[in-house]
C-alpha cells in the first residue's frame, strides 16, 4: 500500500503544477511569451544549476572510486538501451523530429525528479548510491541526447560551427565545471552551495508548469488519442523494466545495483523533450502528450512492477 500511495503522491504533485499551469495559461493570465520565457530560465539558469550541483557532489575521488561496480553496471544498461531507443521510433513514425524526441525518452527516463523522489521513499538506504548509479545517464544526456537529439536540427547539414554551439551548451559547460570541482576536491563558499542547490530547486516546478502551458495550447483530445505516444509509453514504462528483470533473473546483481537500475528503469518519461527543445523555438506537442500519458501511466506501473519484485 505504501507503494501505491507513494508513487500516487509524487505524480499528484507533478500534476498539480501542471495543472496550475494550464488553468493560468488558459485564464490569460500570463504574457503571451511566458512559455518562452520559462523555458529559457530552464535552459540557462535552472538545468545548469541541477547538473552543476549533481557532479560537484558526486563525481569525486572517493565516490568514483567506491562505487566503481555500479558505475559500470549503469553504463552497460544503458550502452544497451540505446540502440534500441534510436532502432524502436523509427518503427513508429517517419517524422524524424518525433523520432529523435522519442528516442531520447525512451533512452533516458525520468530517473531524476521521479526517480529520486521513488527511491527516497521506498529504498531510502539505497539513495546515495543511486546519485551514483545516475552519473553515466547525465553524461550521456550532456554528451549526446541534449546536443544531438533535442537542440540539433533534423535531417538537416549542419556546419561544424552549428555543430558545436549545439553541443557547447550552458548544461555541457556546467557537467564539465562541475566534473572539475568534484574530482579536484575544491570546496565552494557555503553561499555559492546555496545559490546552486537553490537554483536548482527550481527546476522541476518550473519544468511541471511549462508542462501545463503547453499542454493548454495543443489539443487534448489529440493528446489522449495519439497511439503512438502509448505504444512509446508502454515500451519504457513495462516492456523495458520486465526486459530487465528477465535478465536479471540470469544474471545475478548485487542488490543495490538491481535497485538502482530497476528505479531508473520504471520511470516515466523525461520533461526534457518539452523544456529544452521550447527554449529553441521547436515544436513540443508530441513531447508534451508524452509526458502526461508516461506520467499518468506511471501511476499503475511503477507499484505494479516492484510488486513483482
Amino acid at each position: 500500500m505504501s507503494l501505491f500511495s507513494s508513487t500516487l503522491n509524487n505524480i499528484a504533485f507533478l500534476f498539480g503544477f501542471i495543472a496550475i499551469g494550464f488553468v493560468i495559461s488558459k485564464l490569460k493570465l500570463l504574457p503571451e511569451k511566458s512559455a518562452a520565457v520559462l523555458s529559457k530560465l530552464e535552459n540557462m539558469l535552472f538545468i545548469p544549476a541541477s547538473v552543476l550541483g549533481t557532479f560537484s557532489t558526486n563525481f569525486t575521488q572517493d565516490k568514483l572510486g567506491s562505487y566503481s561496480e555500479l558505475l559500470m553496471i549503469s553504463a552497460i544498461i544503458e550502452i544497451v538501451v540505446i540502440p534500441l531507443a534510436i532502432i524502436i521510433p523509427k518503427l513508429i513514425t517517419k517524422d524524424r523530429y518525433v523520432q529523435k524526441i522519442y528516442t531520447y525518452g525512451l533512452s533516458f527516463s525520468n530517473f531524476g525528479f521521479m526517480g529520486y523522489a521513488v527511491v527516497l521513499s521506498l529504498f531510502p538506504e539505497i539513495y546515495d548510491s543511486y546519485l551514483i548509479f545516475t552519473l553515466p545517464l547525465w553524461i550521456a544526456i550532456y554528451l549526446w541526447g541534449v546536443p544531438r537529439l533535442l537542440i540539433a536540427n533534423s535531417g538537416q547539414h549542419q556546419s561544424f560551427k552549428e555543430s558545436l554551439k549545439s553541443f557547447v551548451n550552458p548544461m555541457f559547460v556546467c557537467m564539465i565545471i562541475g566534473m572539475i570541482i568534484g574530482i579536484s576536491g575544491i570546496k565552494l563558499p557555503n553561499w555559492t552551495s546555496k545559490l546552486i542547490s537553490d537554483s536548482a530547486s527550481c527546476m522541476s516546478p518550473v519544468a511541471m508548469l511549462l508542462t501545463g502551458i503547453v499542454v493548454s495550447s495543443i489539443s487534448l483530445k489529440k493528446t489522449f488519442t495519439t497511439i503512438r505516444t502509448y505504444v512509446v509509453s508502454i515500451i519504457r514504462l513495462v516492456i523495458f523494466p520486465l526486459a530487465f528483470l528477465a535478465i536479471a533473473h540470469f544474471v545475478k546483481l548485487p542488490e543495490v545495483a538491481f535497485l538502482c537500475a530497476l528505479c531508473s528503469l520504471a520511470m516515466p518519461l523525461g520533461l526534457n523533450t518539452i523544456v529544452i527543445p521550447s527554449a529553441f523555438g521547436k515544436p513540443t506537442d508530441d513531447a508534451a502528450g508524452m509526458a502526461v500519458i508516461s506520467h499518468l501511466l506511471s501511476a499503475i506501473t511503477i507499484p505494479l512492477i516492484f510488486m513483482l519484485v
